[in-house]
């Protein structure tokens, strides 16, 4: 059975105890997730998203129990990534005519992906339906993180249905963010933010201004992951608009990958010296082949300089930190300095083709890096050492 949100506003969701992996192999979802879909029933009824195809038979023999499904007058699709709109083709063979409120560009990828010519309305900004004492305002907001994503606003009980916006992977038996662990809360929240939504920053600041300069009052944000900010809901707001700002903490990460600890070593050293430089700042040290990616690219997103180290292979760098560049390219992070660094028999080229990567991905990199011949004795080792002193000054600055 579903979970009364309001008197009018039921959760229909689906959480997702088992989920580890998202997106593909992508995203990594240690605490599980939820599909989170709500049944809003006025005068009229309105359903608002579905959840992922895997559990669709599922979802509708539970809102079966819910509601009898010719009640059902509208159905609101605010995205139509598959986690979203999963169950709409079960739910529509059982009610064919409702209509499917989304925007044009959902209207495309609905029909992308399902093949199925709907009873489609697309709507616009400012674009309403009337519930009876309710009324569901729609609220474009292009690439957030799809072109084809909008918000929705209900009158009323004052809450914001912000589908992808203000989410998190995060499984719980509760619904409300003041019921659960907050520092993990914390954290899926900015992972949330650092791997789906920071490319997409200035429109979160343009559109998060803009939700804010229709004045309406938000009593709930319900997203379609994770809990739903009841308690203090614009505490999620003000950390978006902060985590848009070119986001960054006294933090600086060392990611490397290493074939004989040759490079493992340099990181740690490296380590050591930046900080006997400045010892206010977090170090932390990430092997690219052993710690899970995403988690590697919040830490680079709270970071304000990121180092990338790697023994030459072949001319170039390891598998894994080919990996990460490019997902350090793809989500295009801003303000932050990075170095690179890399150990060698031979030719020694990862540490010039790391730096060129850096400054592709948007990074300012401070130096041309250093390299290390073989495996560093204690020599090598202090000069490494005197090298992450020299660099933690100028990342001070």
């Amino acid at each position: 059975m579903g979970k009364k949100i309001t008197d009018k506003v039921t959760w229909v969701g689906k959480v997702d105890w088992e989920l580890r992996k998202f997106h593909g192999d992508e995203y990594s979802t240690h605490r599980g997730s939820s599909y989170n879909a709500y049944l809003i029933r006025d005068k009229k009824t309105a359903l608002i998203d579905t959840v992922w195809k895997p559990y669709d038979k599922e979802f509708v023999a539970k809102l079966k129990e819910e509601i009898d499904l010719k009640d059902i007058d509208y159905i609101i699709a605010c995205h139509g990534e598959v986690d979203h709109s999963g169950s709409l083709s079960e739910l529509i063979r059982e009610i064919p005519e409702v209509p499917v409120y989304c925007t044009a560009n959902a209207v495309k990828s609905l029909k992308g992906q399902y093949h199925e010519d709907w009873n489609f309305v697309t709507v616009k900004t400012g674009a309403t339906l009337e519930l009876g004492d309710t009324v569901l305002t729609f609220i474009e907001a292009s690439m957030l993180h799809w072109p084809d994503t909008m918000f929705t606003y209900m009158s009323g009980d004052n809450i914001l249905f912000s589908n992808d916006g203000f989410g998190q992977h995060y499984a719980s038996e509760t619904l409300f963010n003041d019921s659960v662990d907050q520092g993990e809360l914390e954290y899926e929240a900015i992972k949330y933010y650092a791997n789906i939504l920071t490319p997409f920053s200035q429109i979160a600041t343009r559109k998060i201004n803009q939700l804010l300069g229709l004045n309406l009052k938000i009593d709930m944000i319900c997203p379609s992951h994770g809990v739903i900010w009841k308690n203090n809901p614009n505490q999620i707001v003000e950390k978006y608009l902060k985590w848009a700002d070119n986001y960054q903490e006294n933090q600086i990460t060392i990611i490397y990958d290493t074939m004989w600890n040759a490079t493992r070593r340099m990181a740690e050293a490296i380590a050591e010296g930046i900080e006997a430089a400045d010892p206010n700042v977090t170090v932390k040290l990430f092997s690219a082949s052993k710690t899970d990616k995403t988690d590697i690219m919040t830490e680079v997103f709270r970071s304000r300089a990121v180092l990338v180290g790697s023994p030459t292979v072949n001319g170039g760098y390891l598998y894994a930190i080919a990996g990460i560049l490019e997902l350090m390219h793809g989500l295009k992070f801003k303000n932050k300095k990075a170095a690179a660094f890399g150990s060698y028999g031979w030719s020694g080229e990862a540490v010039k083709r790391i730096n060129e990567e850096l400054q592709k991905a948007g990074f300012d990199v401070v130096d041309d890096g250093i390299r290390s011949t073989w495996l560093p004795d204690s020599d090598e080792t202090g000069r490494l050492i005197e090298y992450g002193k020299q660099l933690g000054e100028k990342l001070k600055s």
